[in-house]
């Protein structure tokens, strides 16, 4: 079953037709560069230029970086901050007339890992970092998701945790790998404490060159790079459509 997802972040829209059944995207991938801070208007006028490239019609799911009930948003993580208490499902509905299921965008990811990746079939705690504009997360207690943990915002020496081990504070400040590591390491020491996991999975684009921080990471859960990578958002989005029996409004 071939469903669109999209991966909505701080710095671009993402979006593919993906194999629901296999975690296979089934198109070319459209990235969307966004403006700093974007507004409701800038994302829904992406998402809705990725829909009519693959002229689709059927149920769309969308990866939103914030806390999420019913579509709702209640926060707005490294998005212009009126998307707070937002109907972005409906937002997005209105510029795709498309219905949108609408999911916190590192339990997108995580649903992804989780199914196909690097956390099929693992019981006990798996936590999943995702490593972008700013630090998203996913927590899955034998496979099944606690959702909206919004780890990145923790606190790690007065600052949100994402505001100093994010890969866009890596690229903004020019740390080396071994610098940023001891960064990450901070996180992932106070999150162990907190948490306990069995399993850490690293998202985000630069899960790529887990191979060049790795080594500098000491933790007691067993940790792995992403299988998907940076399409893990888009992948889980679309799988979370499509168990989120709204098939019956779709358009056309």
């Amino acid at each position: 079953m071939n469903g669109l997802g999209i991966d909505i972040g701080g710095s671009a829209v993402k979006g593919a037709l993906v194999d629901t059944e296999t975690g296979l995207l089934t198109s070319e991938r459209i990235r969307l560069a966004c403006p700093e801070l974007p507004k409701p208007k800038d994302i829904a006028e992406r998402v809705a230029k990725i829909a009519a490239k693959f002229a689709y019609r059927g149920v769309i799911g969308a990866g939103f970086p914030a806390v999420v009930r019913d579509g709702v948003a209640y926060s707005a993580a490294n998005v212009h901050s009126s998307f707070i208490n937002l109907d972005v499902a409906n937002l997005l509905r209105e510029s795709t007339a498309c219905p949108v299921a609408v999911v916190n965008d590192a339990d997108a990811a995580g649903i992804a890992e989780m199914r196909f990746g690097g956390g099929k079939g693992e019981q006990g705690m798996v936590l999943i970092l995702t490593l972008g504009t700013g630090i998203g997360s996913s927590i899955f207690i034998n496979g099944v998701l606690l959702p909206n943990t919004e780890l990145g915002h923790l606190k790690i020496r007065g600052k949100d945790a994402e505001k100093r081990a994010s890969a866009a504070v890596r690229d903004k400040k020019g740390y080396s790998w071994k610098v940023w590591s001891r960064r990450l390491q901070e996180v992932l020491t106070h999150l162990e404490t907190i948490f306990t996991p069995d399993l850490i999975i690293i998202g985000g684009g630069i899960s790529k060159q887990f191979d060049m921080f790795a080594p500098h990471l000491k933790t007691r859960a067993k940790i792995v790079p992403a299988r998907f990578f940076n399409q893990a958002g888009i992948i889980g989005a679309a799988c979370y459509a499509a168990s989120a029996n709204l098939g019956d409004l779709a358009a056309g």
